[in-house]
């Protein structure tokens, strides 16, 4: 994958995953600061975390038809800007009513972000290496996390909370001029692109049987609604419960529950999303080692899913019987390793299942669906934490979500039902 054309857009989809994840984190690692200067409690800081998936999830799926119909390039662009813009707008909120507006506004801009790398990805890698572009890619996503813990910790502590939001978001139009000056949309579009290298990728890109037929795919209604398309949703939904525990909660969690000051957790709280980040790239690699051998897409993804769902499930519970800070920081690093196995094997899935003339538009439904494990996982983690059992429950709760997206997947793709969803073309 790392050579010609194609790994300088590798490169600008991980950036742009690891700017997201970076100001996604900037509110959890900076929440002890905000909720003291604003007088906030546990349960309105679980709404807060929730309601960046508001805008968010209806973003998924509208910038996934956006980026069929307009292109990944533009909608991207305008993504990155409204996204950047917000984030740095966080440092004007005066109270808690002014920072969930924002957090909101912020989720619309971020929301396209997930389905137009993967229609990138469909449109600038040939089918064998769909695993390792999408793990690579999206292991920004938690090394921007990782960063943030002892970058956003450390300035917030030095230079106040706000600032923190604003140097954030001059990252992020900075990345905005790379991708306008160095991303097509398609390998065709681009003049440094080699004839050899865009012959490769047009001749092997993800489901293009349907586009050389010289067919239509069928409505995409008929995709979004179909059980495999549902069963993928649904691991990837199970997947982003424990995420999203993480992404919001987790620093909470080692200042409050584990009694570190900030400077210890800002240090500390990065071990889980290297973690993650290794995951991702080896779940990619793992899952086209897989299919090279056994020449079966299928399979090579739900093996994956399944022991990374399995094993993140079982780390994620025995957390919860743990007062040890080594062995809960050990766990939660373990339950992130193999969680986030699951989310290029999912996406990669999704591309042999859905013809790519429908991969935006499908890949957003399913990003939409997956993300209201955003809107869940933070406020229900907040209430119980506050009124419920405490972190224990919480930590249960995700555990058994993780073992249910197992039971979903297994159930739902199926080879046949696959074969019947490519019939429709």
């Amino acid at each position: 994958m790392f050579k010609n054309y194609r790994s300088v857009v590798a490169l600008l989809l991980f950036f742009a995953g690891m700017l997201n994840y970076l100001d996604r984190a900037a509110l959890s690692v900076m929440a002890p600061l905000v909720k003291k200067d604003l007088h906030i409690d546990d349960a309105q800081m679980g709404i807060l975390f929730s309601c960046f998936f508001i805008g968010y999830c209806l973003f998924c799926f509208l910038g996934g038809w956006a980026a069929d119909r307009f292109g990944p390039r533009r909608v991207f662009g305008w993504a990155a800007a409204v996204w950047s813009l917000f984030c740095g707008a966080t440092a004007l909120a005066g109270n808690f009513t002014h920072l969930l507006i924002m957090r909101v506004l912020f989720g619309i801009g971020e929301g396209p972000m997930g389905t137009t790398t993967n229609k990138s990805i469909s449109n600038w890698f040939p089918r064998k290496e769909t695993g390792r572009a999408v793990g690579f890619t999206n292991a920004g996503q938690p090394l921007g996390a990782a960063v943030a813990a002892p970058i956003v910790g450390l300035v917030g502590l030095h230079f106040g909370w706000r600032l923190s939001f604003v140097a954030i978001a001059l990252l992020g139009f900075v990345w905005l001029g790379f991708w306008l000056w160095l991303f097509r949309d398609k390998p065709e579009d681009h003049p440094r692109v080699s004839d050899a290298e865009r012959h490769l990728i047009k001749a092997h890109r993800p489901a293009t049987r349907i586009a050389e037929a010289g067919t239509r795919p069928a409505g995409i209604w008929r995709y979004v609604f179909s059980l495999p398309v549902l069963g993928v949703a649904a691991a990837f939904f199970c997947f982003n419960y424990i995420q999203f525990f993480f992404l919001s909660w987790l620093p909470s969690y080692l200042t409050d529950y584990q009694h570190l000051d900030i400077k210890s957790m800002s240090l500390i709280g990065i071990l889980p999303w290297l973690g993650a980040t290794a995951g991702f790239i080896g779940g990619g690699l793992i899952s086209d080692a897989i299919y090279r051998r056994t020449g079966n897409f299928l399979l090579s993804r739900k093996l994956v899913i399944f022991a990374g769902l399995a094993v993140a499930g079982v780390s994620v519970m025995f957390t919860a019987w743990t007062d040890n800070i080594i062995f809960a920081v050990a766990l939660i690093t373990l339950a992130s390793v193999f969680a986030y196995m699951t989310p290029q094997a999912c996406w990669s899935l999704l591309q042999d299942i859905v013809p790519a003339e429908r991969i935006g538009t499908a890949g957003g439904f399913v990003h939409l669906l997956a993300n209201l494990a955003g809107i869940l996982s933070p406020a229900i983690t907040g209430f119980l934490i506050q009124f419920g059992g405490g972190y224990s429950s919480a930590f249960l709760l995700a555990s058994a979500l993780a073992l249910t997206g197992i039971a979903m997947l297994a159930l739902f793709v199926r080879q046949q039902s696959v074969i019947r969803l490519r019939a429709l073309a």
